[in-house]
């Protein structure tokens, strides 16, 4: 993978996401793609489940703001360095949290994803 084909790979993720176009977003995704964040470190396998909690997360959070840092690409991993915001749907409170993924990719799609973020970031504040 070169680096200018990891930053498309991201911009076309980032801009999927910030639309809620979930059937682009998810279509970036291996069938057999595995997922594991600090609040999921057992791994989601398949793009079907891991859409599931896209959905969900979806119906809870309206995208606001995703930012892409720095990547590196090293073969065919992608490391990544970024901040996104959301706001809750029903009590329109924004939450952002900043945070690093590792991203495996083939044939043009994402066969592995892990995020690393602090969960706090997440919790509601008063």
């Amino acid at each position: 993978m070169t680096y200018a084909e990891a930053v498309e790979l991201f911009d076309r993720r980032r801009t999927a996401w910030l639309r809620e176009d979930l059937e682009t977003y998810l279509a970036m995704w291996a069938d057999g793609m595995t997922f594991q964040s600090p609040v999921h470190p057992q791994p989601l396998c398949g793009r079907q489940e891991f859409g599931q909690l896209v959905r969900q997360s979806m119906q809870m959070m309206r995208p606001v703001a995703f930012e892409v840092h720095h990547l590196a690409v090293v073969g065919d991993v992608i490391l990544a360095e970024w901040t996104i915001a959301a706001e809750h749907r029903q009590s329109g409170q924004r939450i952002e949290w900043a945070g690093m993924s590792v991203a495996e990719v083939s044939e043009g799609l994402i066969t592995r994803w892990r995020e690393y973020w602090n969960p706090a970031d997440l919790a509601p504040r008063s």
